[in-house]
């Protein structure tokens, strides 16, 4: 494990790019950024302040999607800078925390919606001591980007939170609160997959999967906020193994280049960008 970048402020949502460089979010209420980090790790640019960004996902366009926690919706980011609010609402409803993003085999964008506002999450920046108490309904949504048609495929989960497609186009999330992997099959159903907490979460503890990908090997990577690893999940579902992290905190994640076997990990509790070689690439993203 190498440290490749410091000194962020709460990352997120790493996404890597043709050059080898990384975006990231900076989710801390000081920066609310986009910011890109080249493939050294030495050069930071900031491409845009959004208020709280979270998920990041590029469609093959080169438009940056963005779940963006702060102004309650789904952002597009072209290539010229220019930021464009896609979608806010689904059949009249506000979105209440969007969370992670991910562009689908149909080309469509799929954004989790936590369930819980994040003024009362988080007031000020910083975890209500009672956040366990607060009722929470999560959602995951289907945007089409064409008609910016919003579709509620799934709602009733404890914190929505990391979503990812498999190789046969099948769309995988995850709960935070339970610790649960499910598939989404047809007329939204929920099919349990694995689980990726080691031991039970205590009431109080945050605890529980963050952001996911999968490997070209079939394998699923997972960011366990708060336990410190990366739970690997077998393409059963059971799990195969955990790969410590610096620090308790992993957010979310990223495989490197074609080739590379690298993985690439934003961690909270550190504000770094790590890399881990794990000797397989990731399955390619639809872009």
């Amino acid at each position: 494990m190498a440290i490749l970048a410091s000194g962020l402020e709460f990352p997120e949502g790493p996404v890597m790019l043709d050059d080898g460089g990384l975006l990231v979010v900076e989710m801390s209420p000081a920066t609310g950024q986009i910011s890109r980090i080249s493939a050294d790790g030495r050069e930071k640019e900031v491409l845009a302040q959004t208020g709280r960004p979270n998920g990041l996902a590029m469609d093959r366009a080169g438009n940056i999607w963005v779940a963006e926690t702060r102004q309650r919706a789904l952002l597009r980011l072209a290539p010229d800078g220019r930021i464009d609010t896609v979608a806010d609402a689904c059949d009249g409803e506000r979105f209440l925390f969007p969370n992670d993003v991910a562009v689908g085999p149909d080309g469509a964008i799929y954004m989790t919606d936590s369930g819980v506002l994040e003024d009362d999450l988080a007031p000020n920046g910083e975890v209500n001591p009672e956040w366990y108490k607060l009722p929470v309904d999560g959602r995951i949504f289907r945007i089409d980007p064409a008609s910016r048609e919003v579709t509620c495929l799934l709602s009733g989960i404890q914190f929505a939170n990391g979503l990812a497609f498999s190789s046969d186009g099948q769309l995988f999330a995850n709960e935070t609160l339970t610790g649960e992997i499910f598939r989404i099959a047809s007329q939204g159903r929920r099919i349990p997959f694995g689980n990726v907490v080691a031991t039970p979460r205590a009431m109080e503890e945050v605890k529980g999967p963050d952001g996911m990908k999968f490997a070209a090997d079939g394998r699923s990577f997972h960011a366990v906020f708060g336990q410190g690893d990366i739970t690997v999940l077998a393409p059963d579902g059971t799990v195969e193994s955990r790969i410590p992290v610096e620090g308790t905190h992993p957010t979310n994640l990223a495989f490197g280049q074609p080739g590379s076997g690298d993985l690439y990990v934003t961690e909270a509790s550190t504000n770094t960008l790590q890399k881990i070689h794990v000797g397989v690439d990731g399955l390619p993203l639809y872009r």
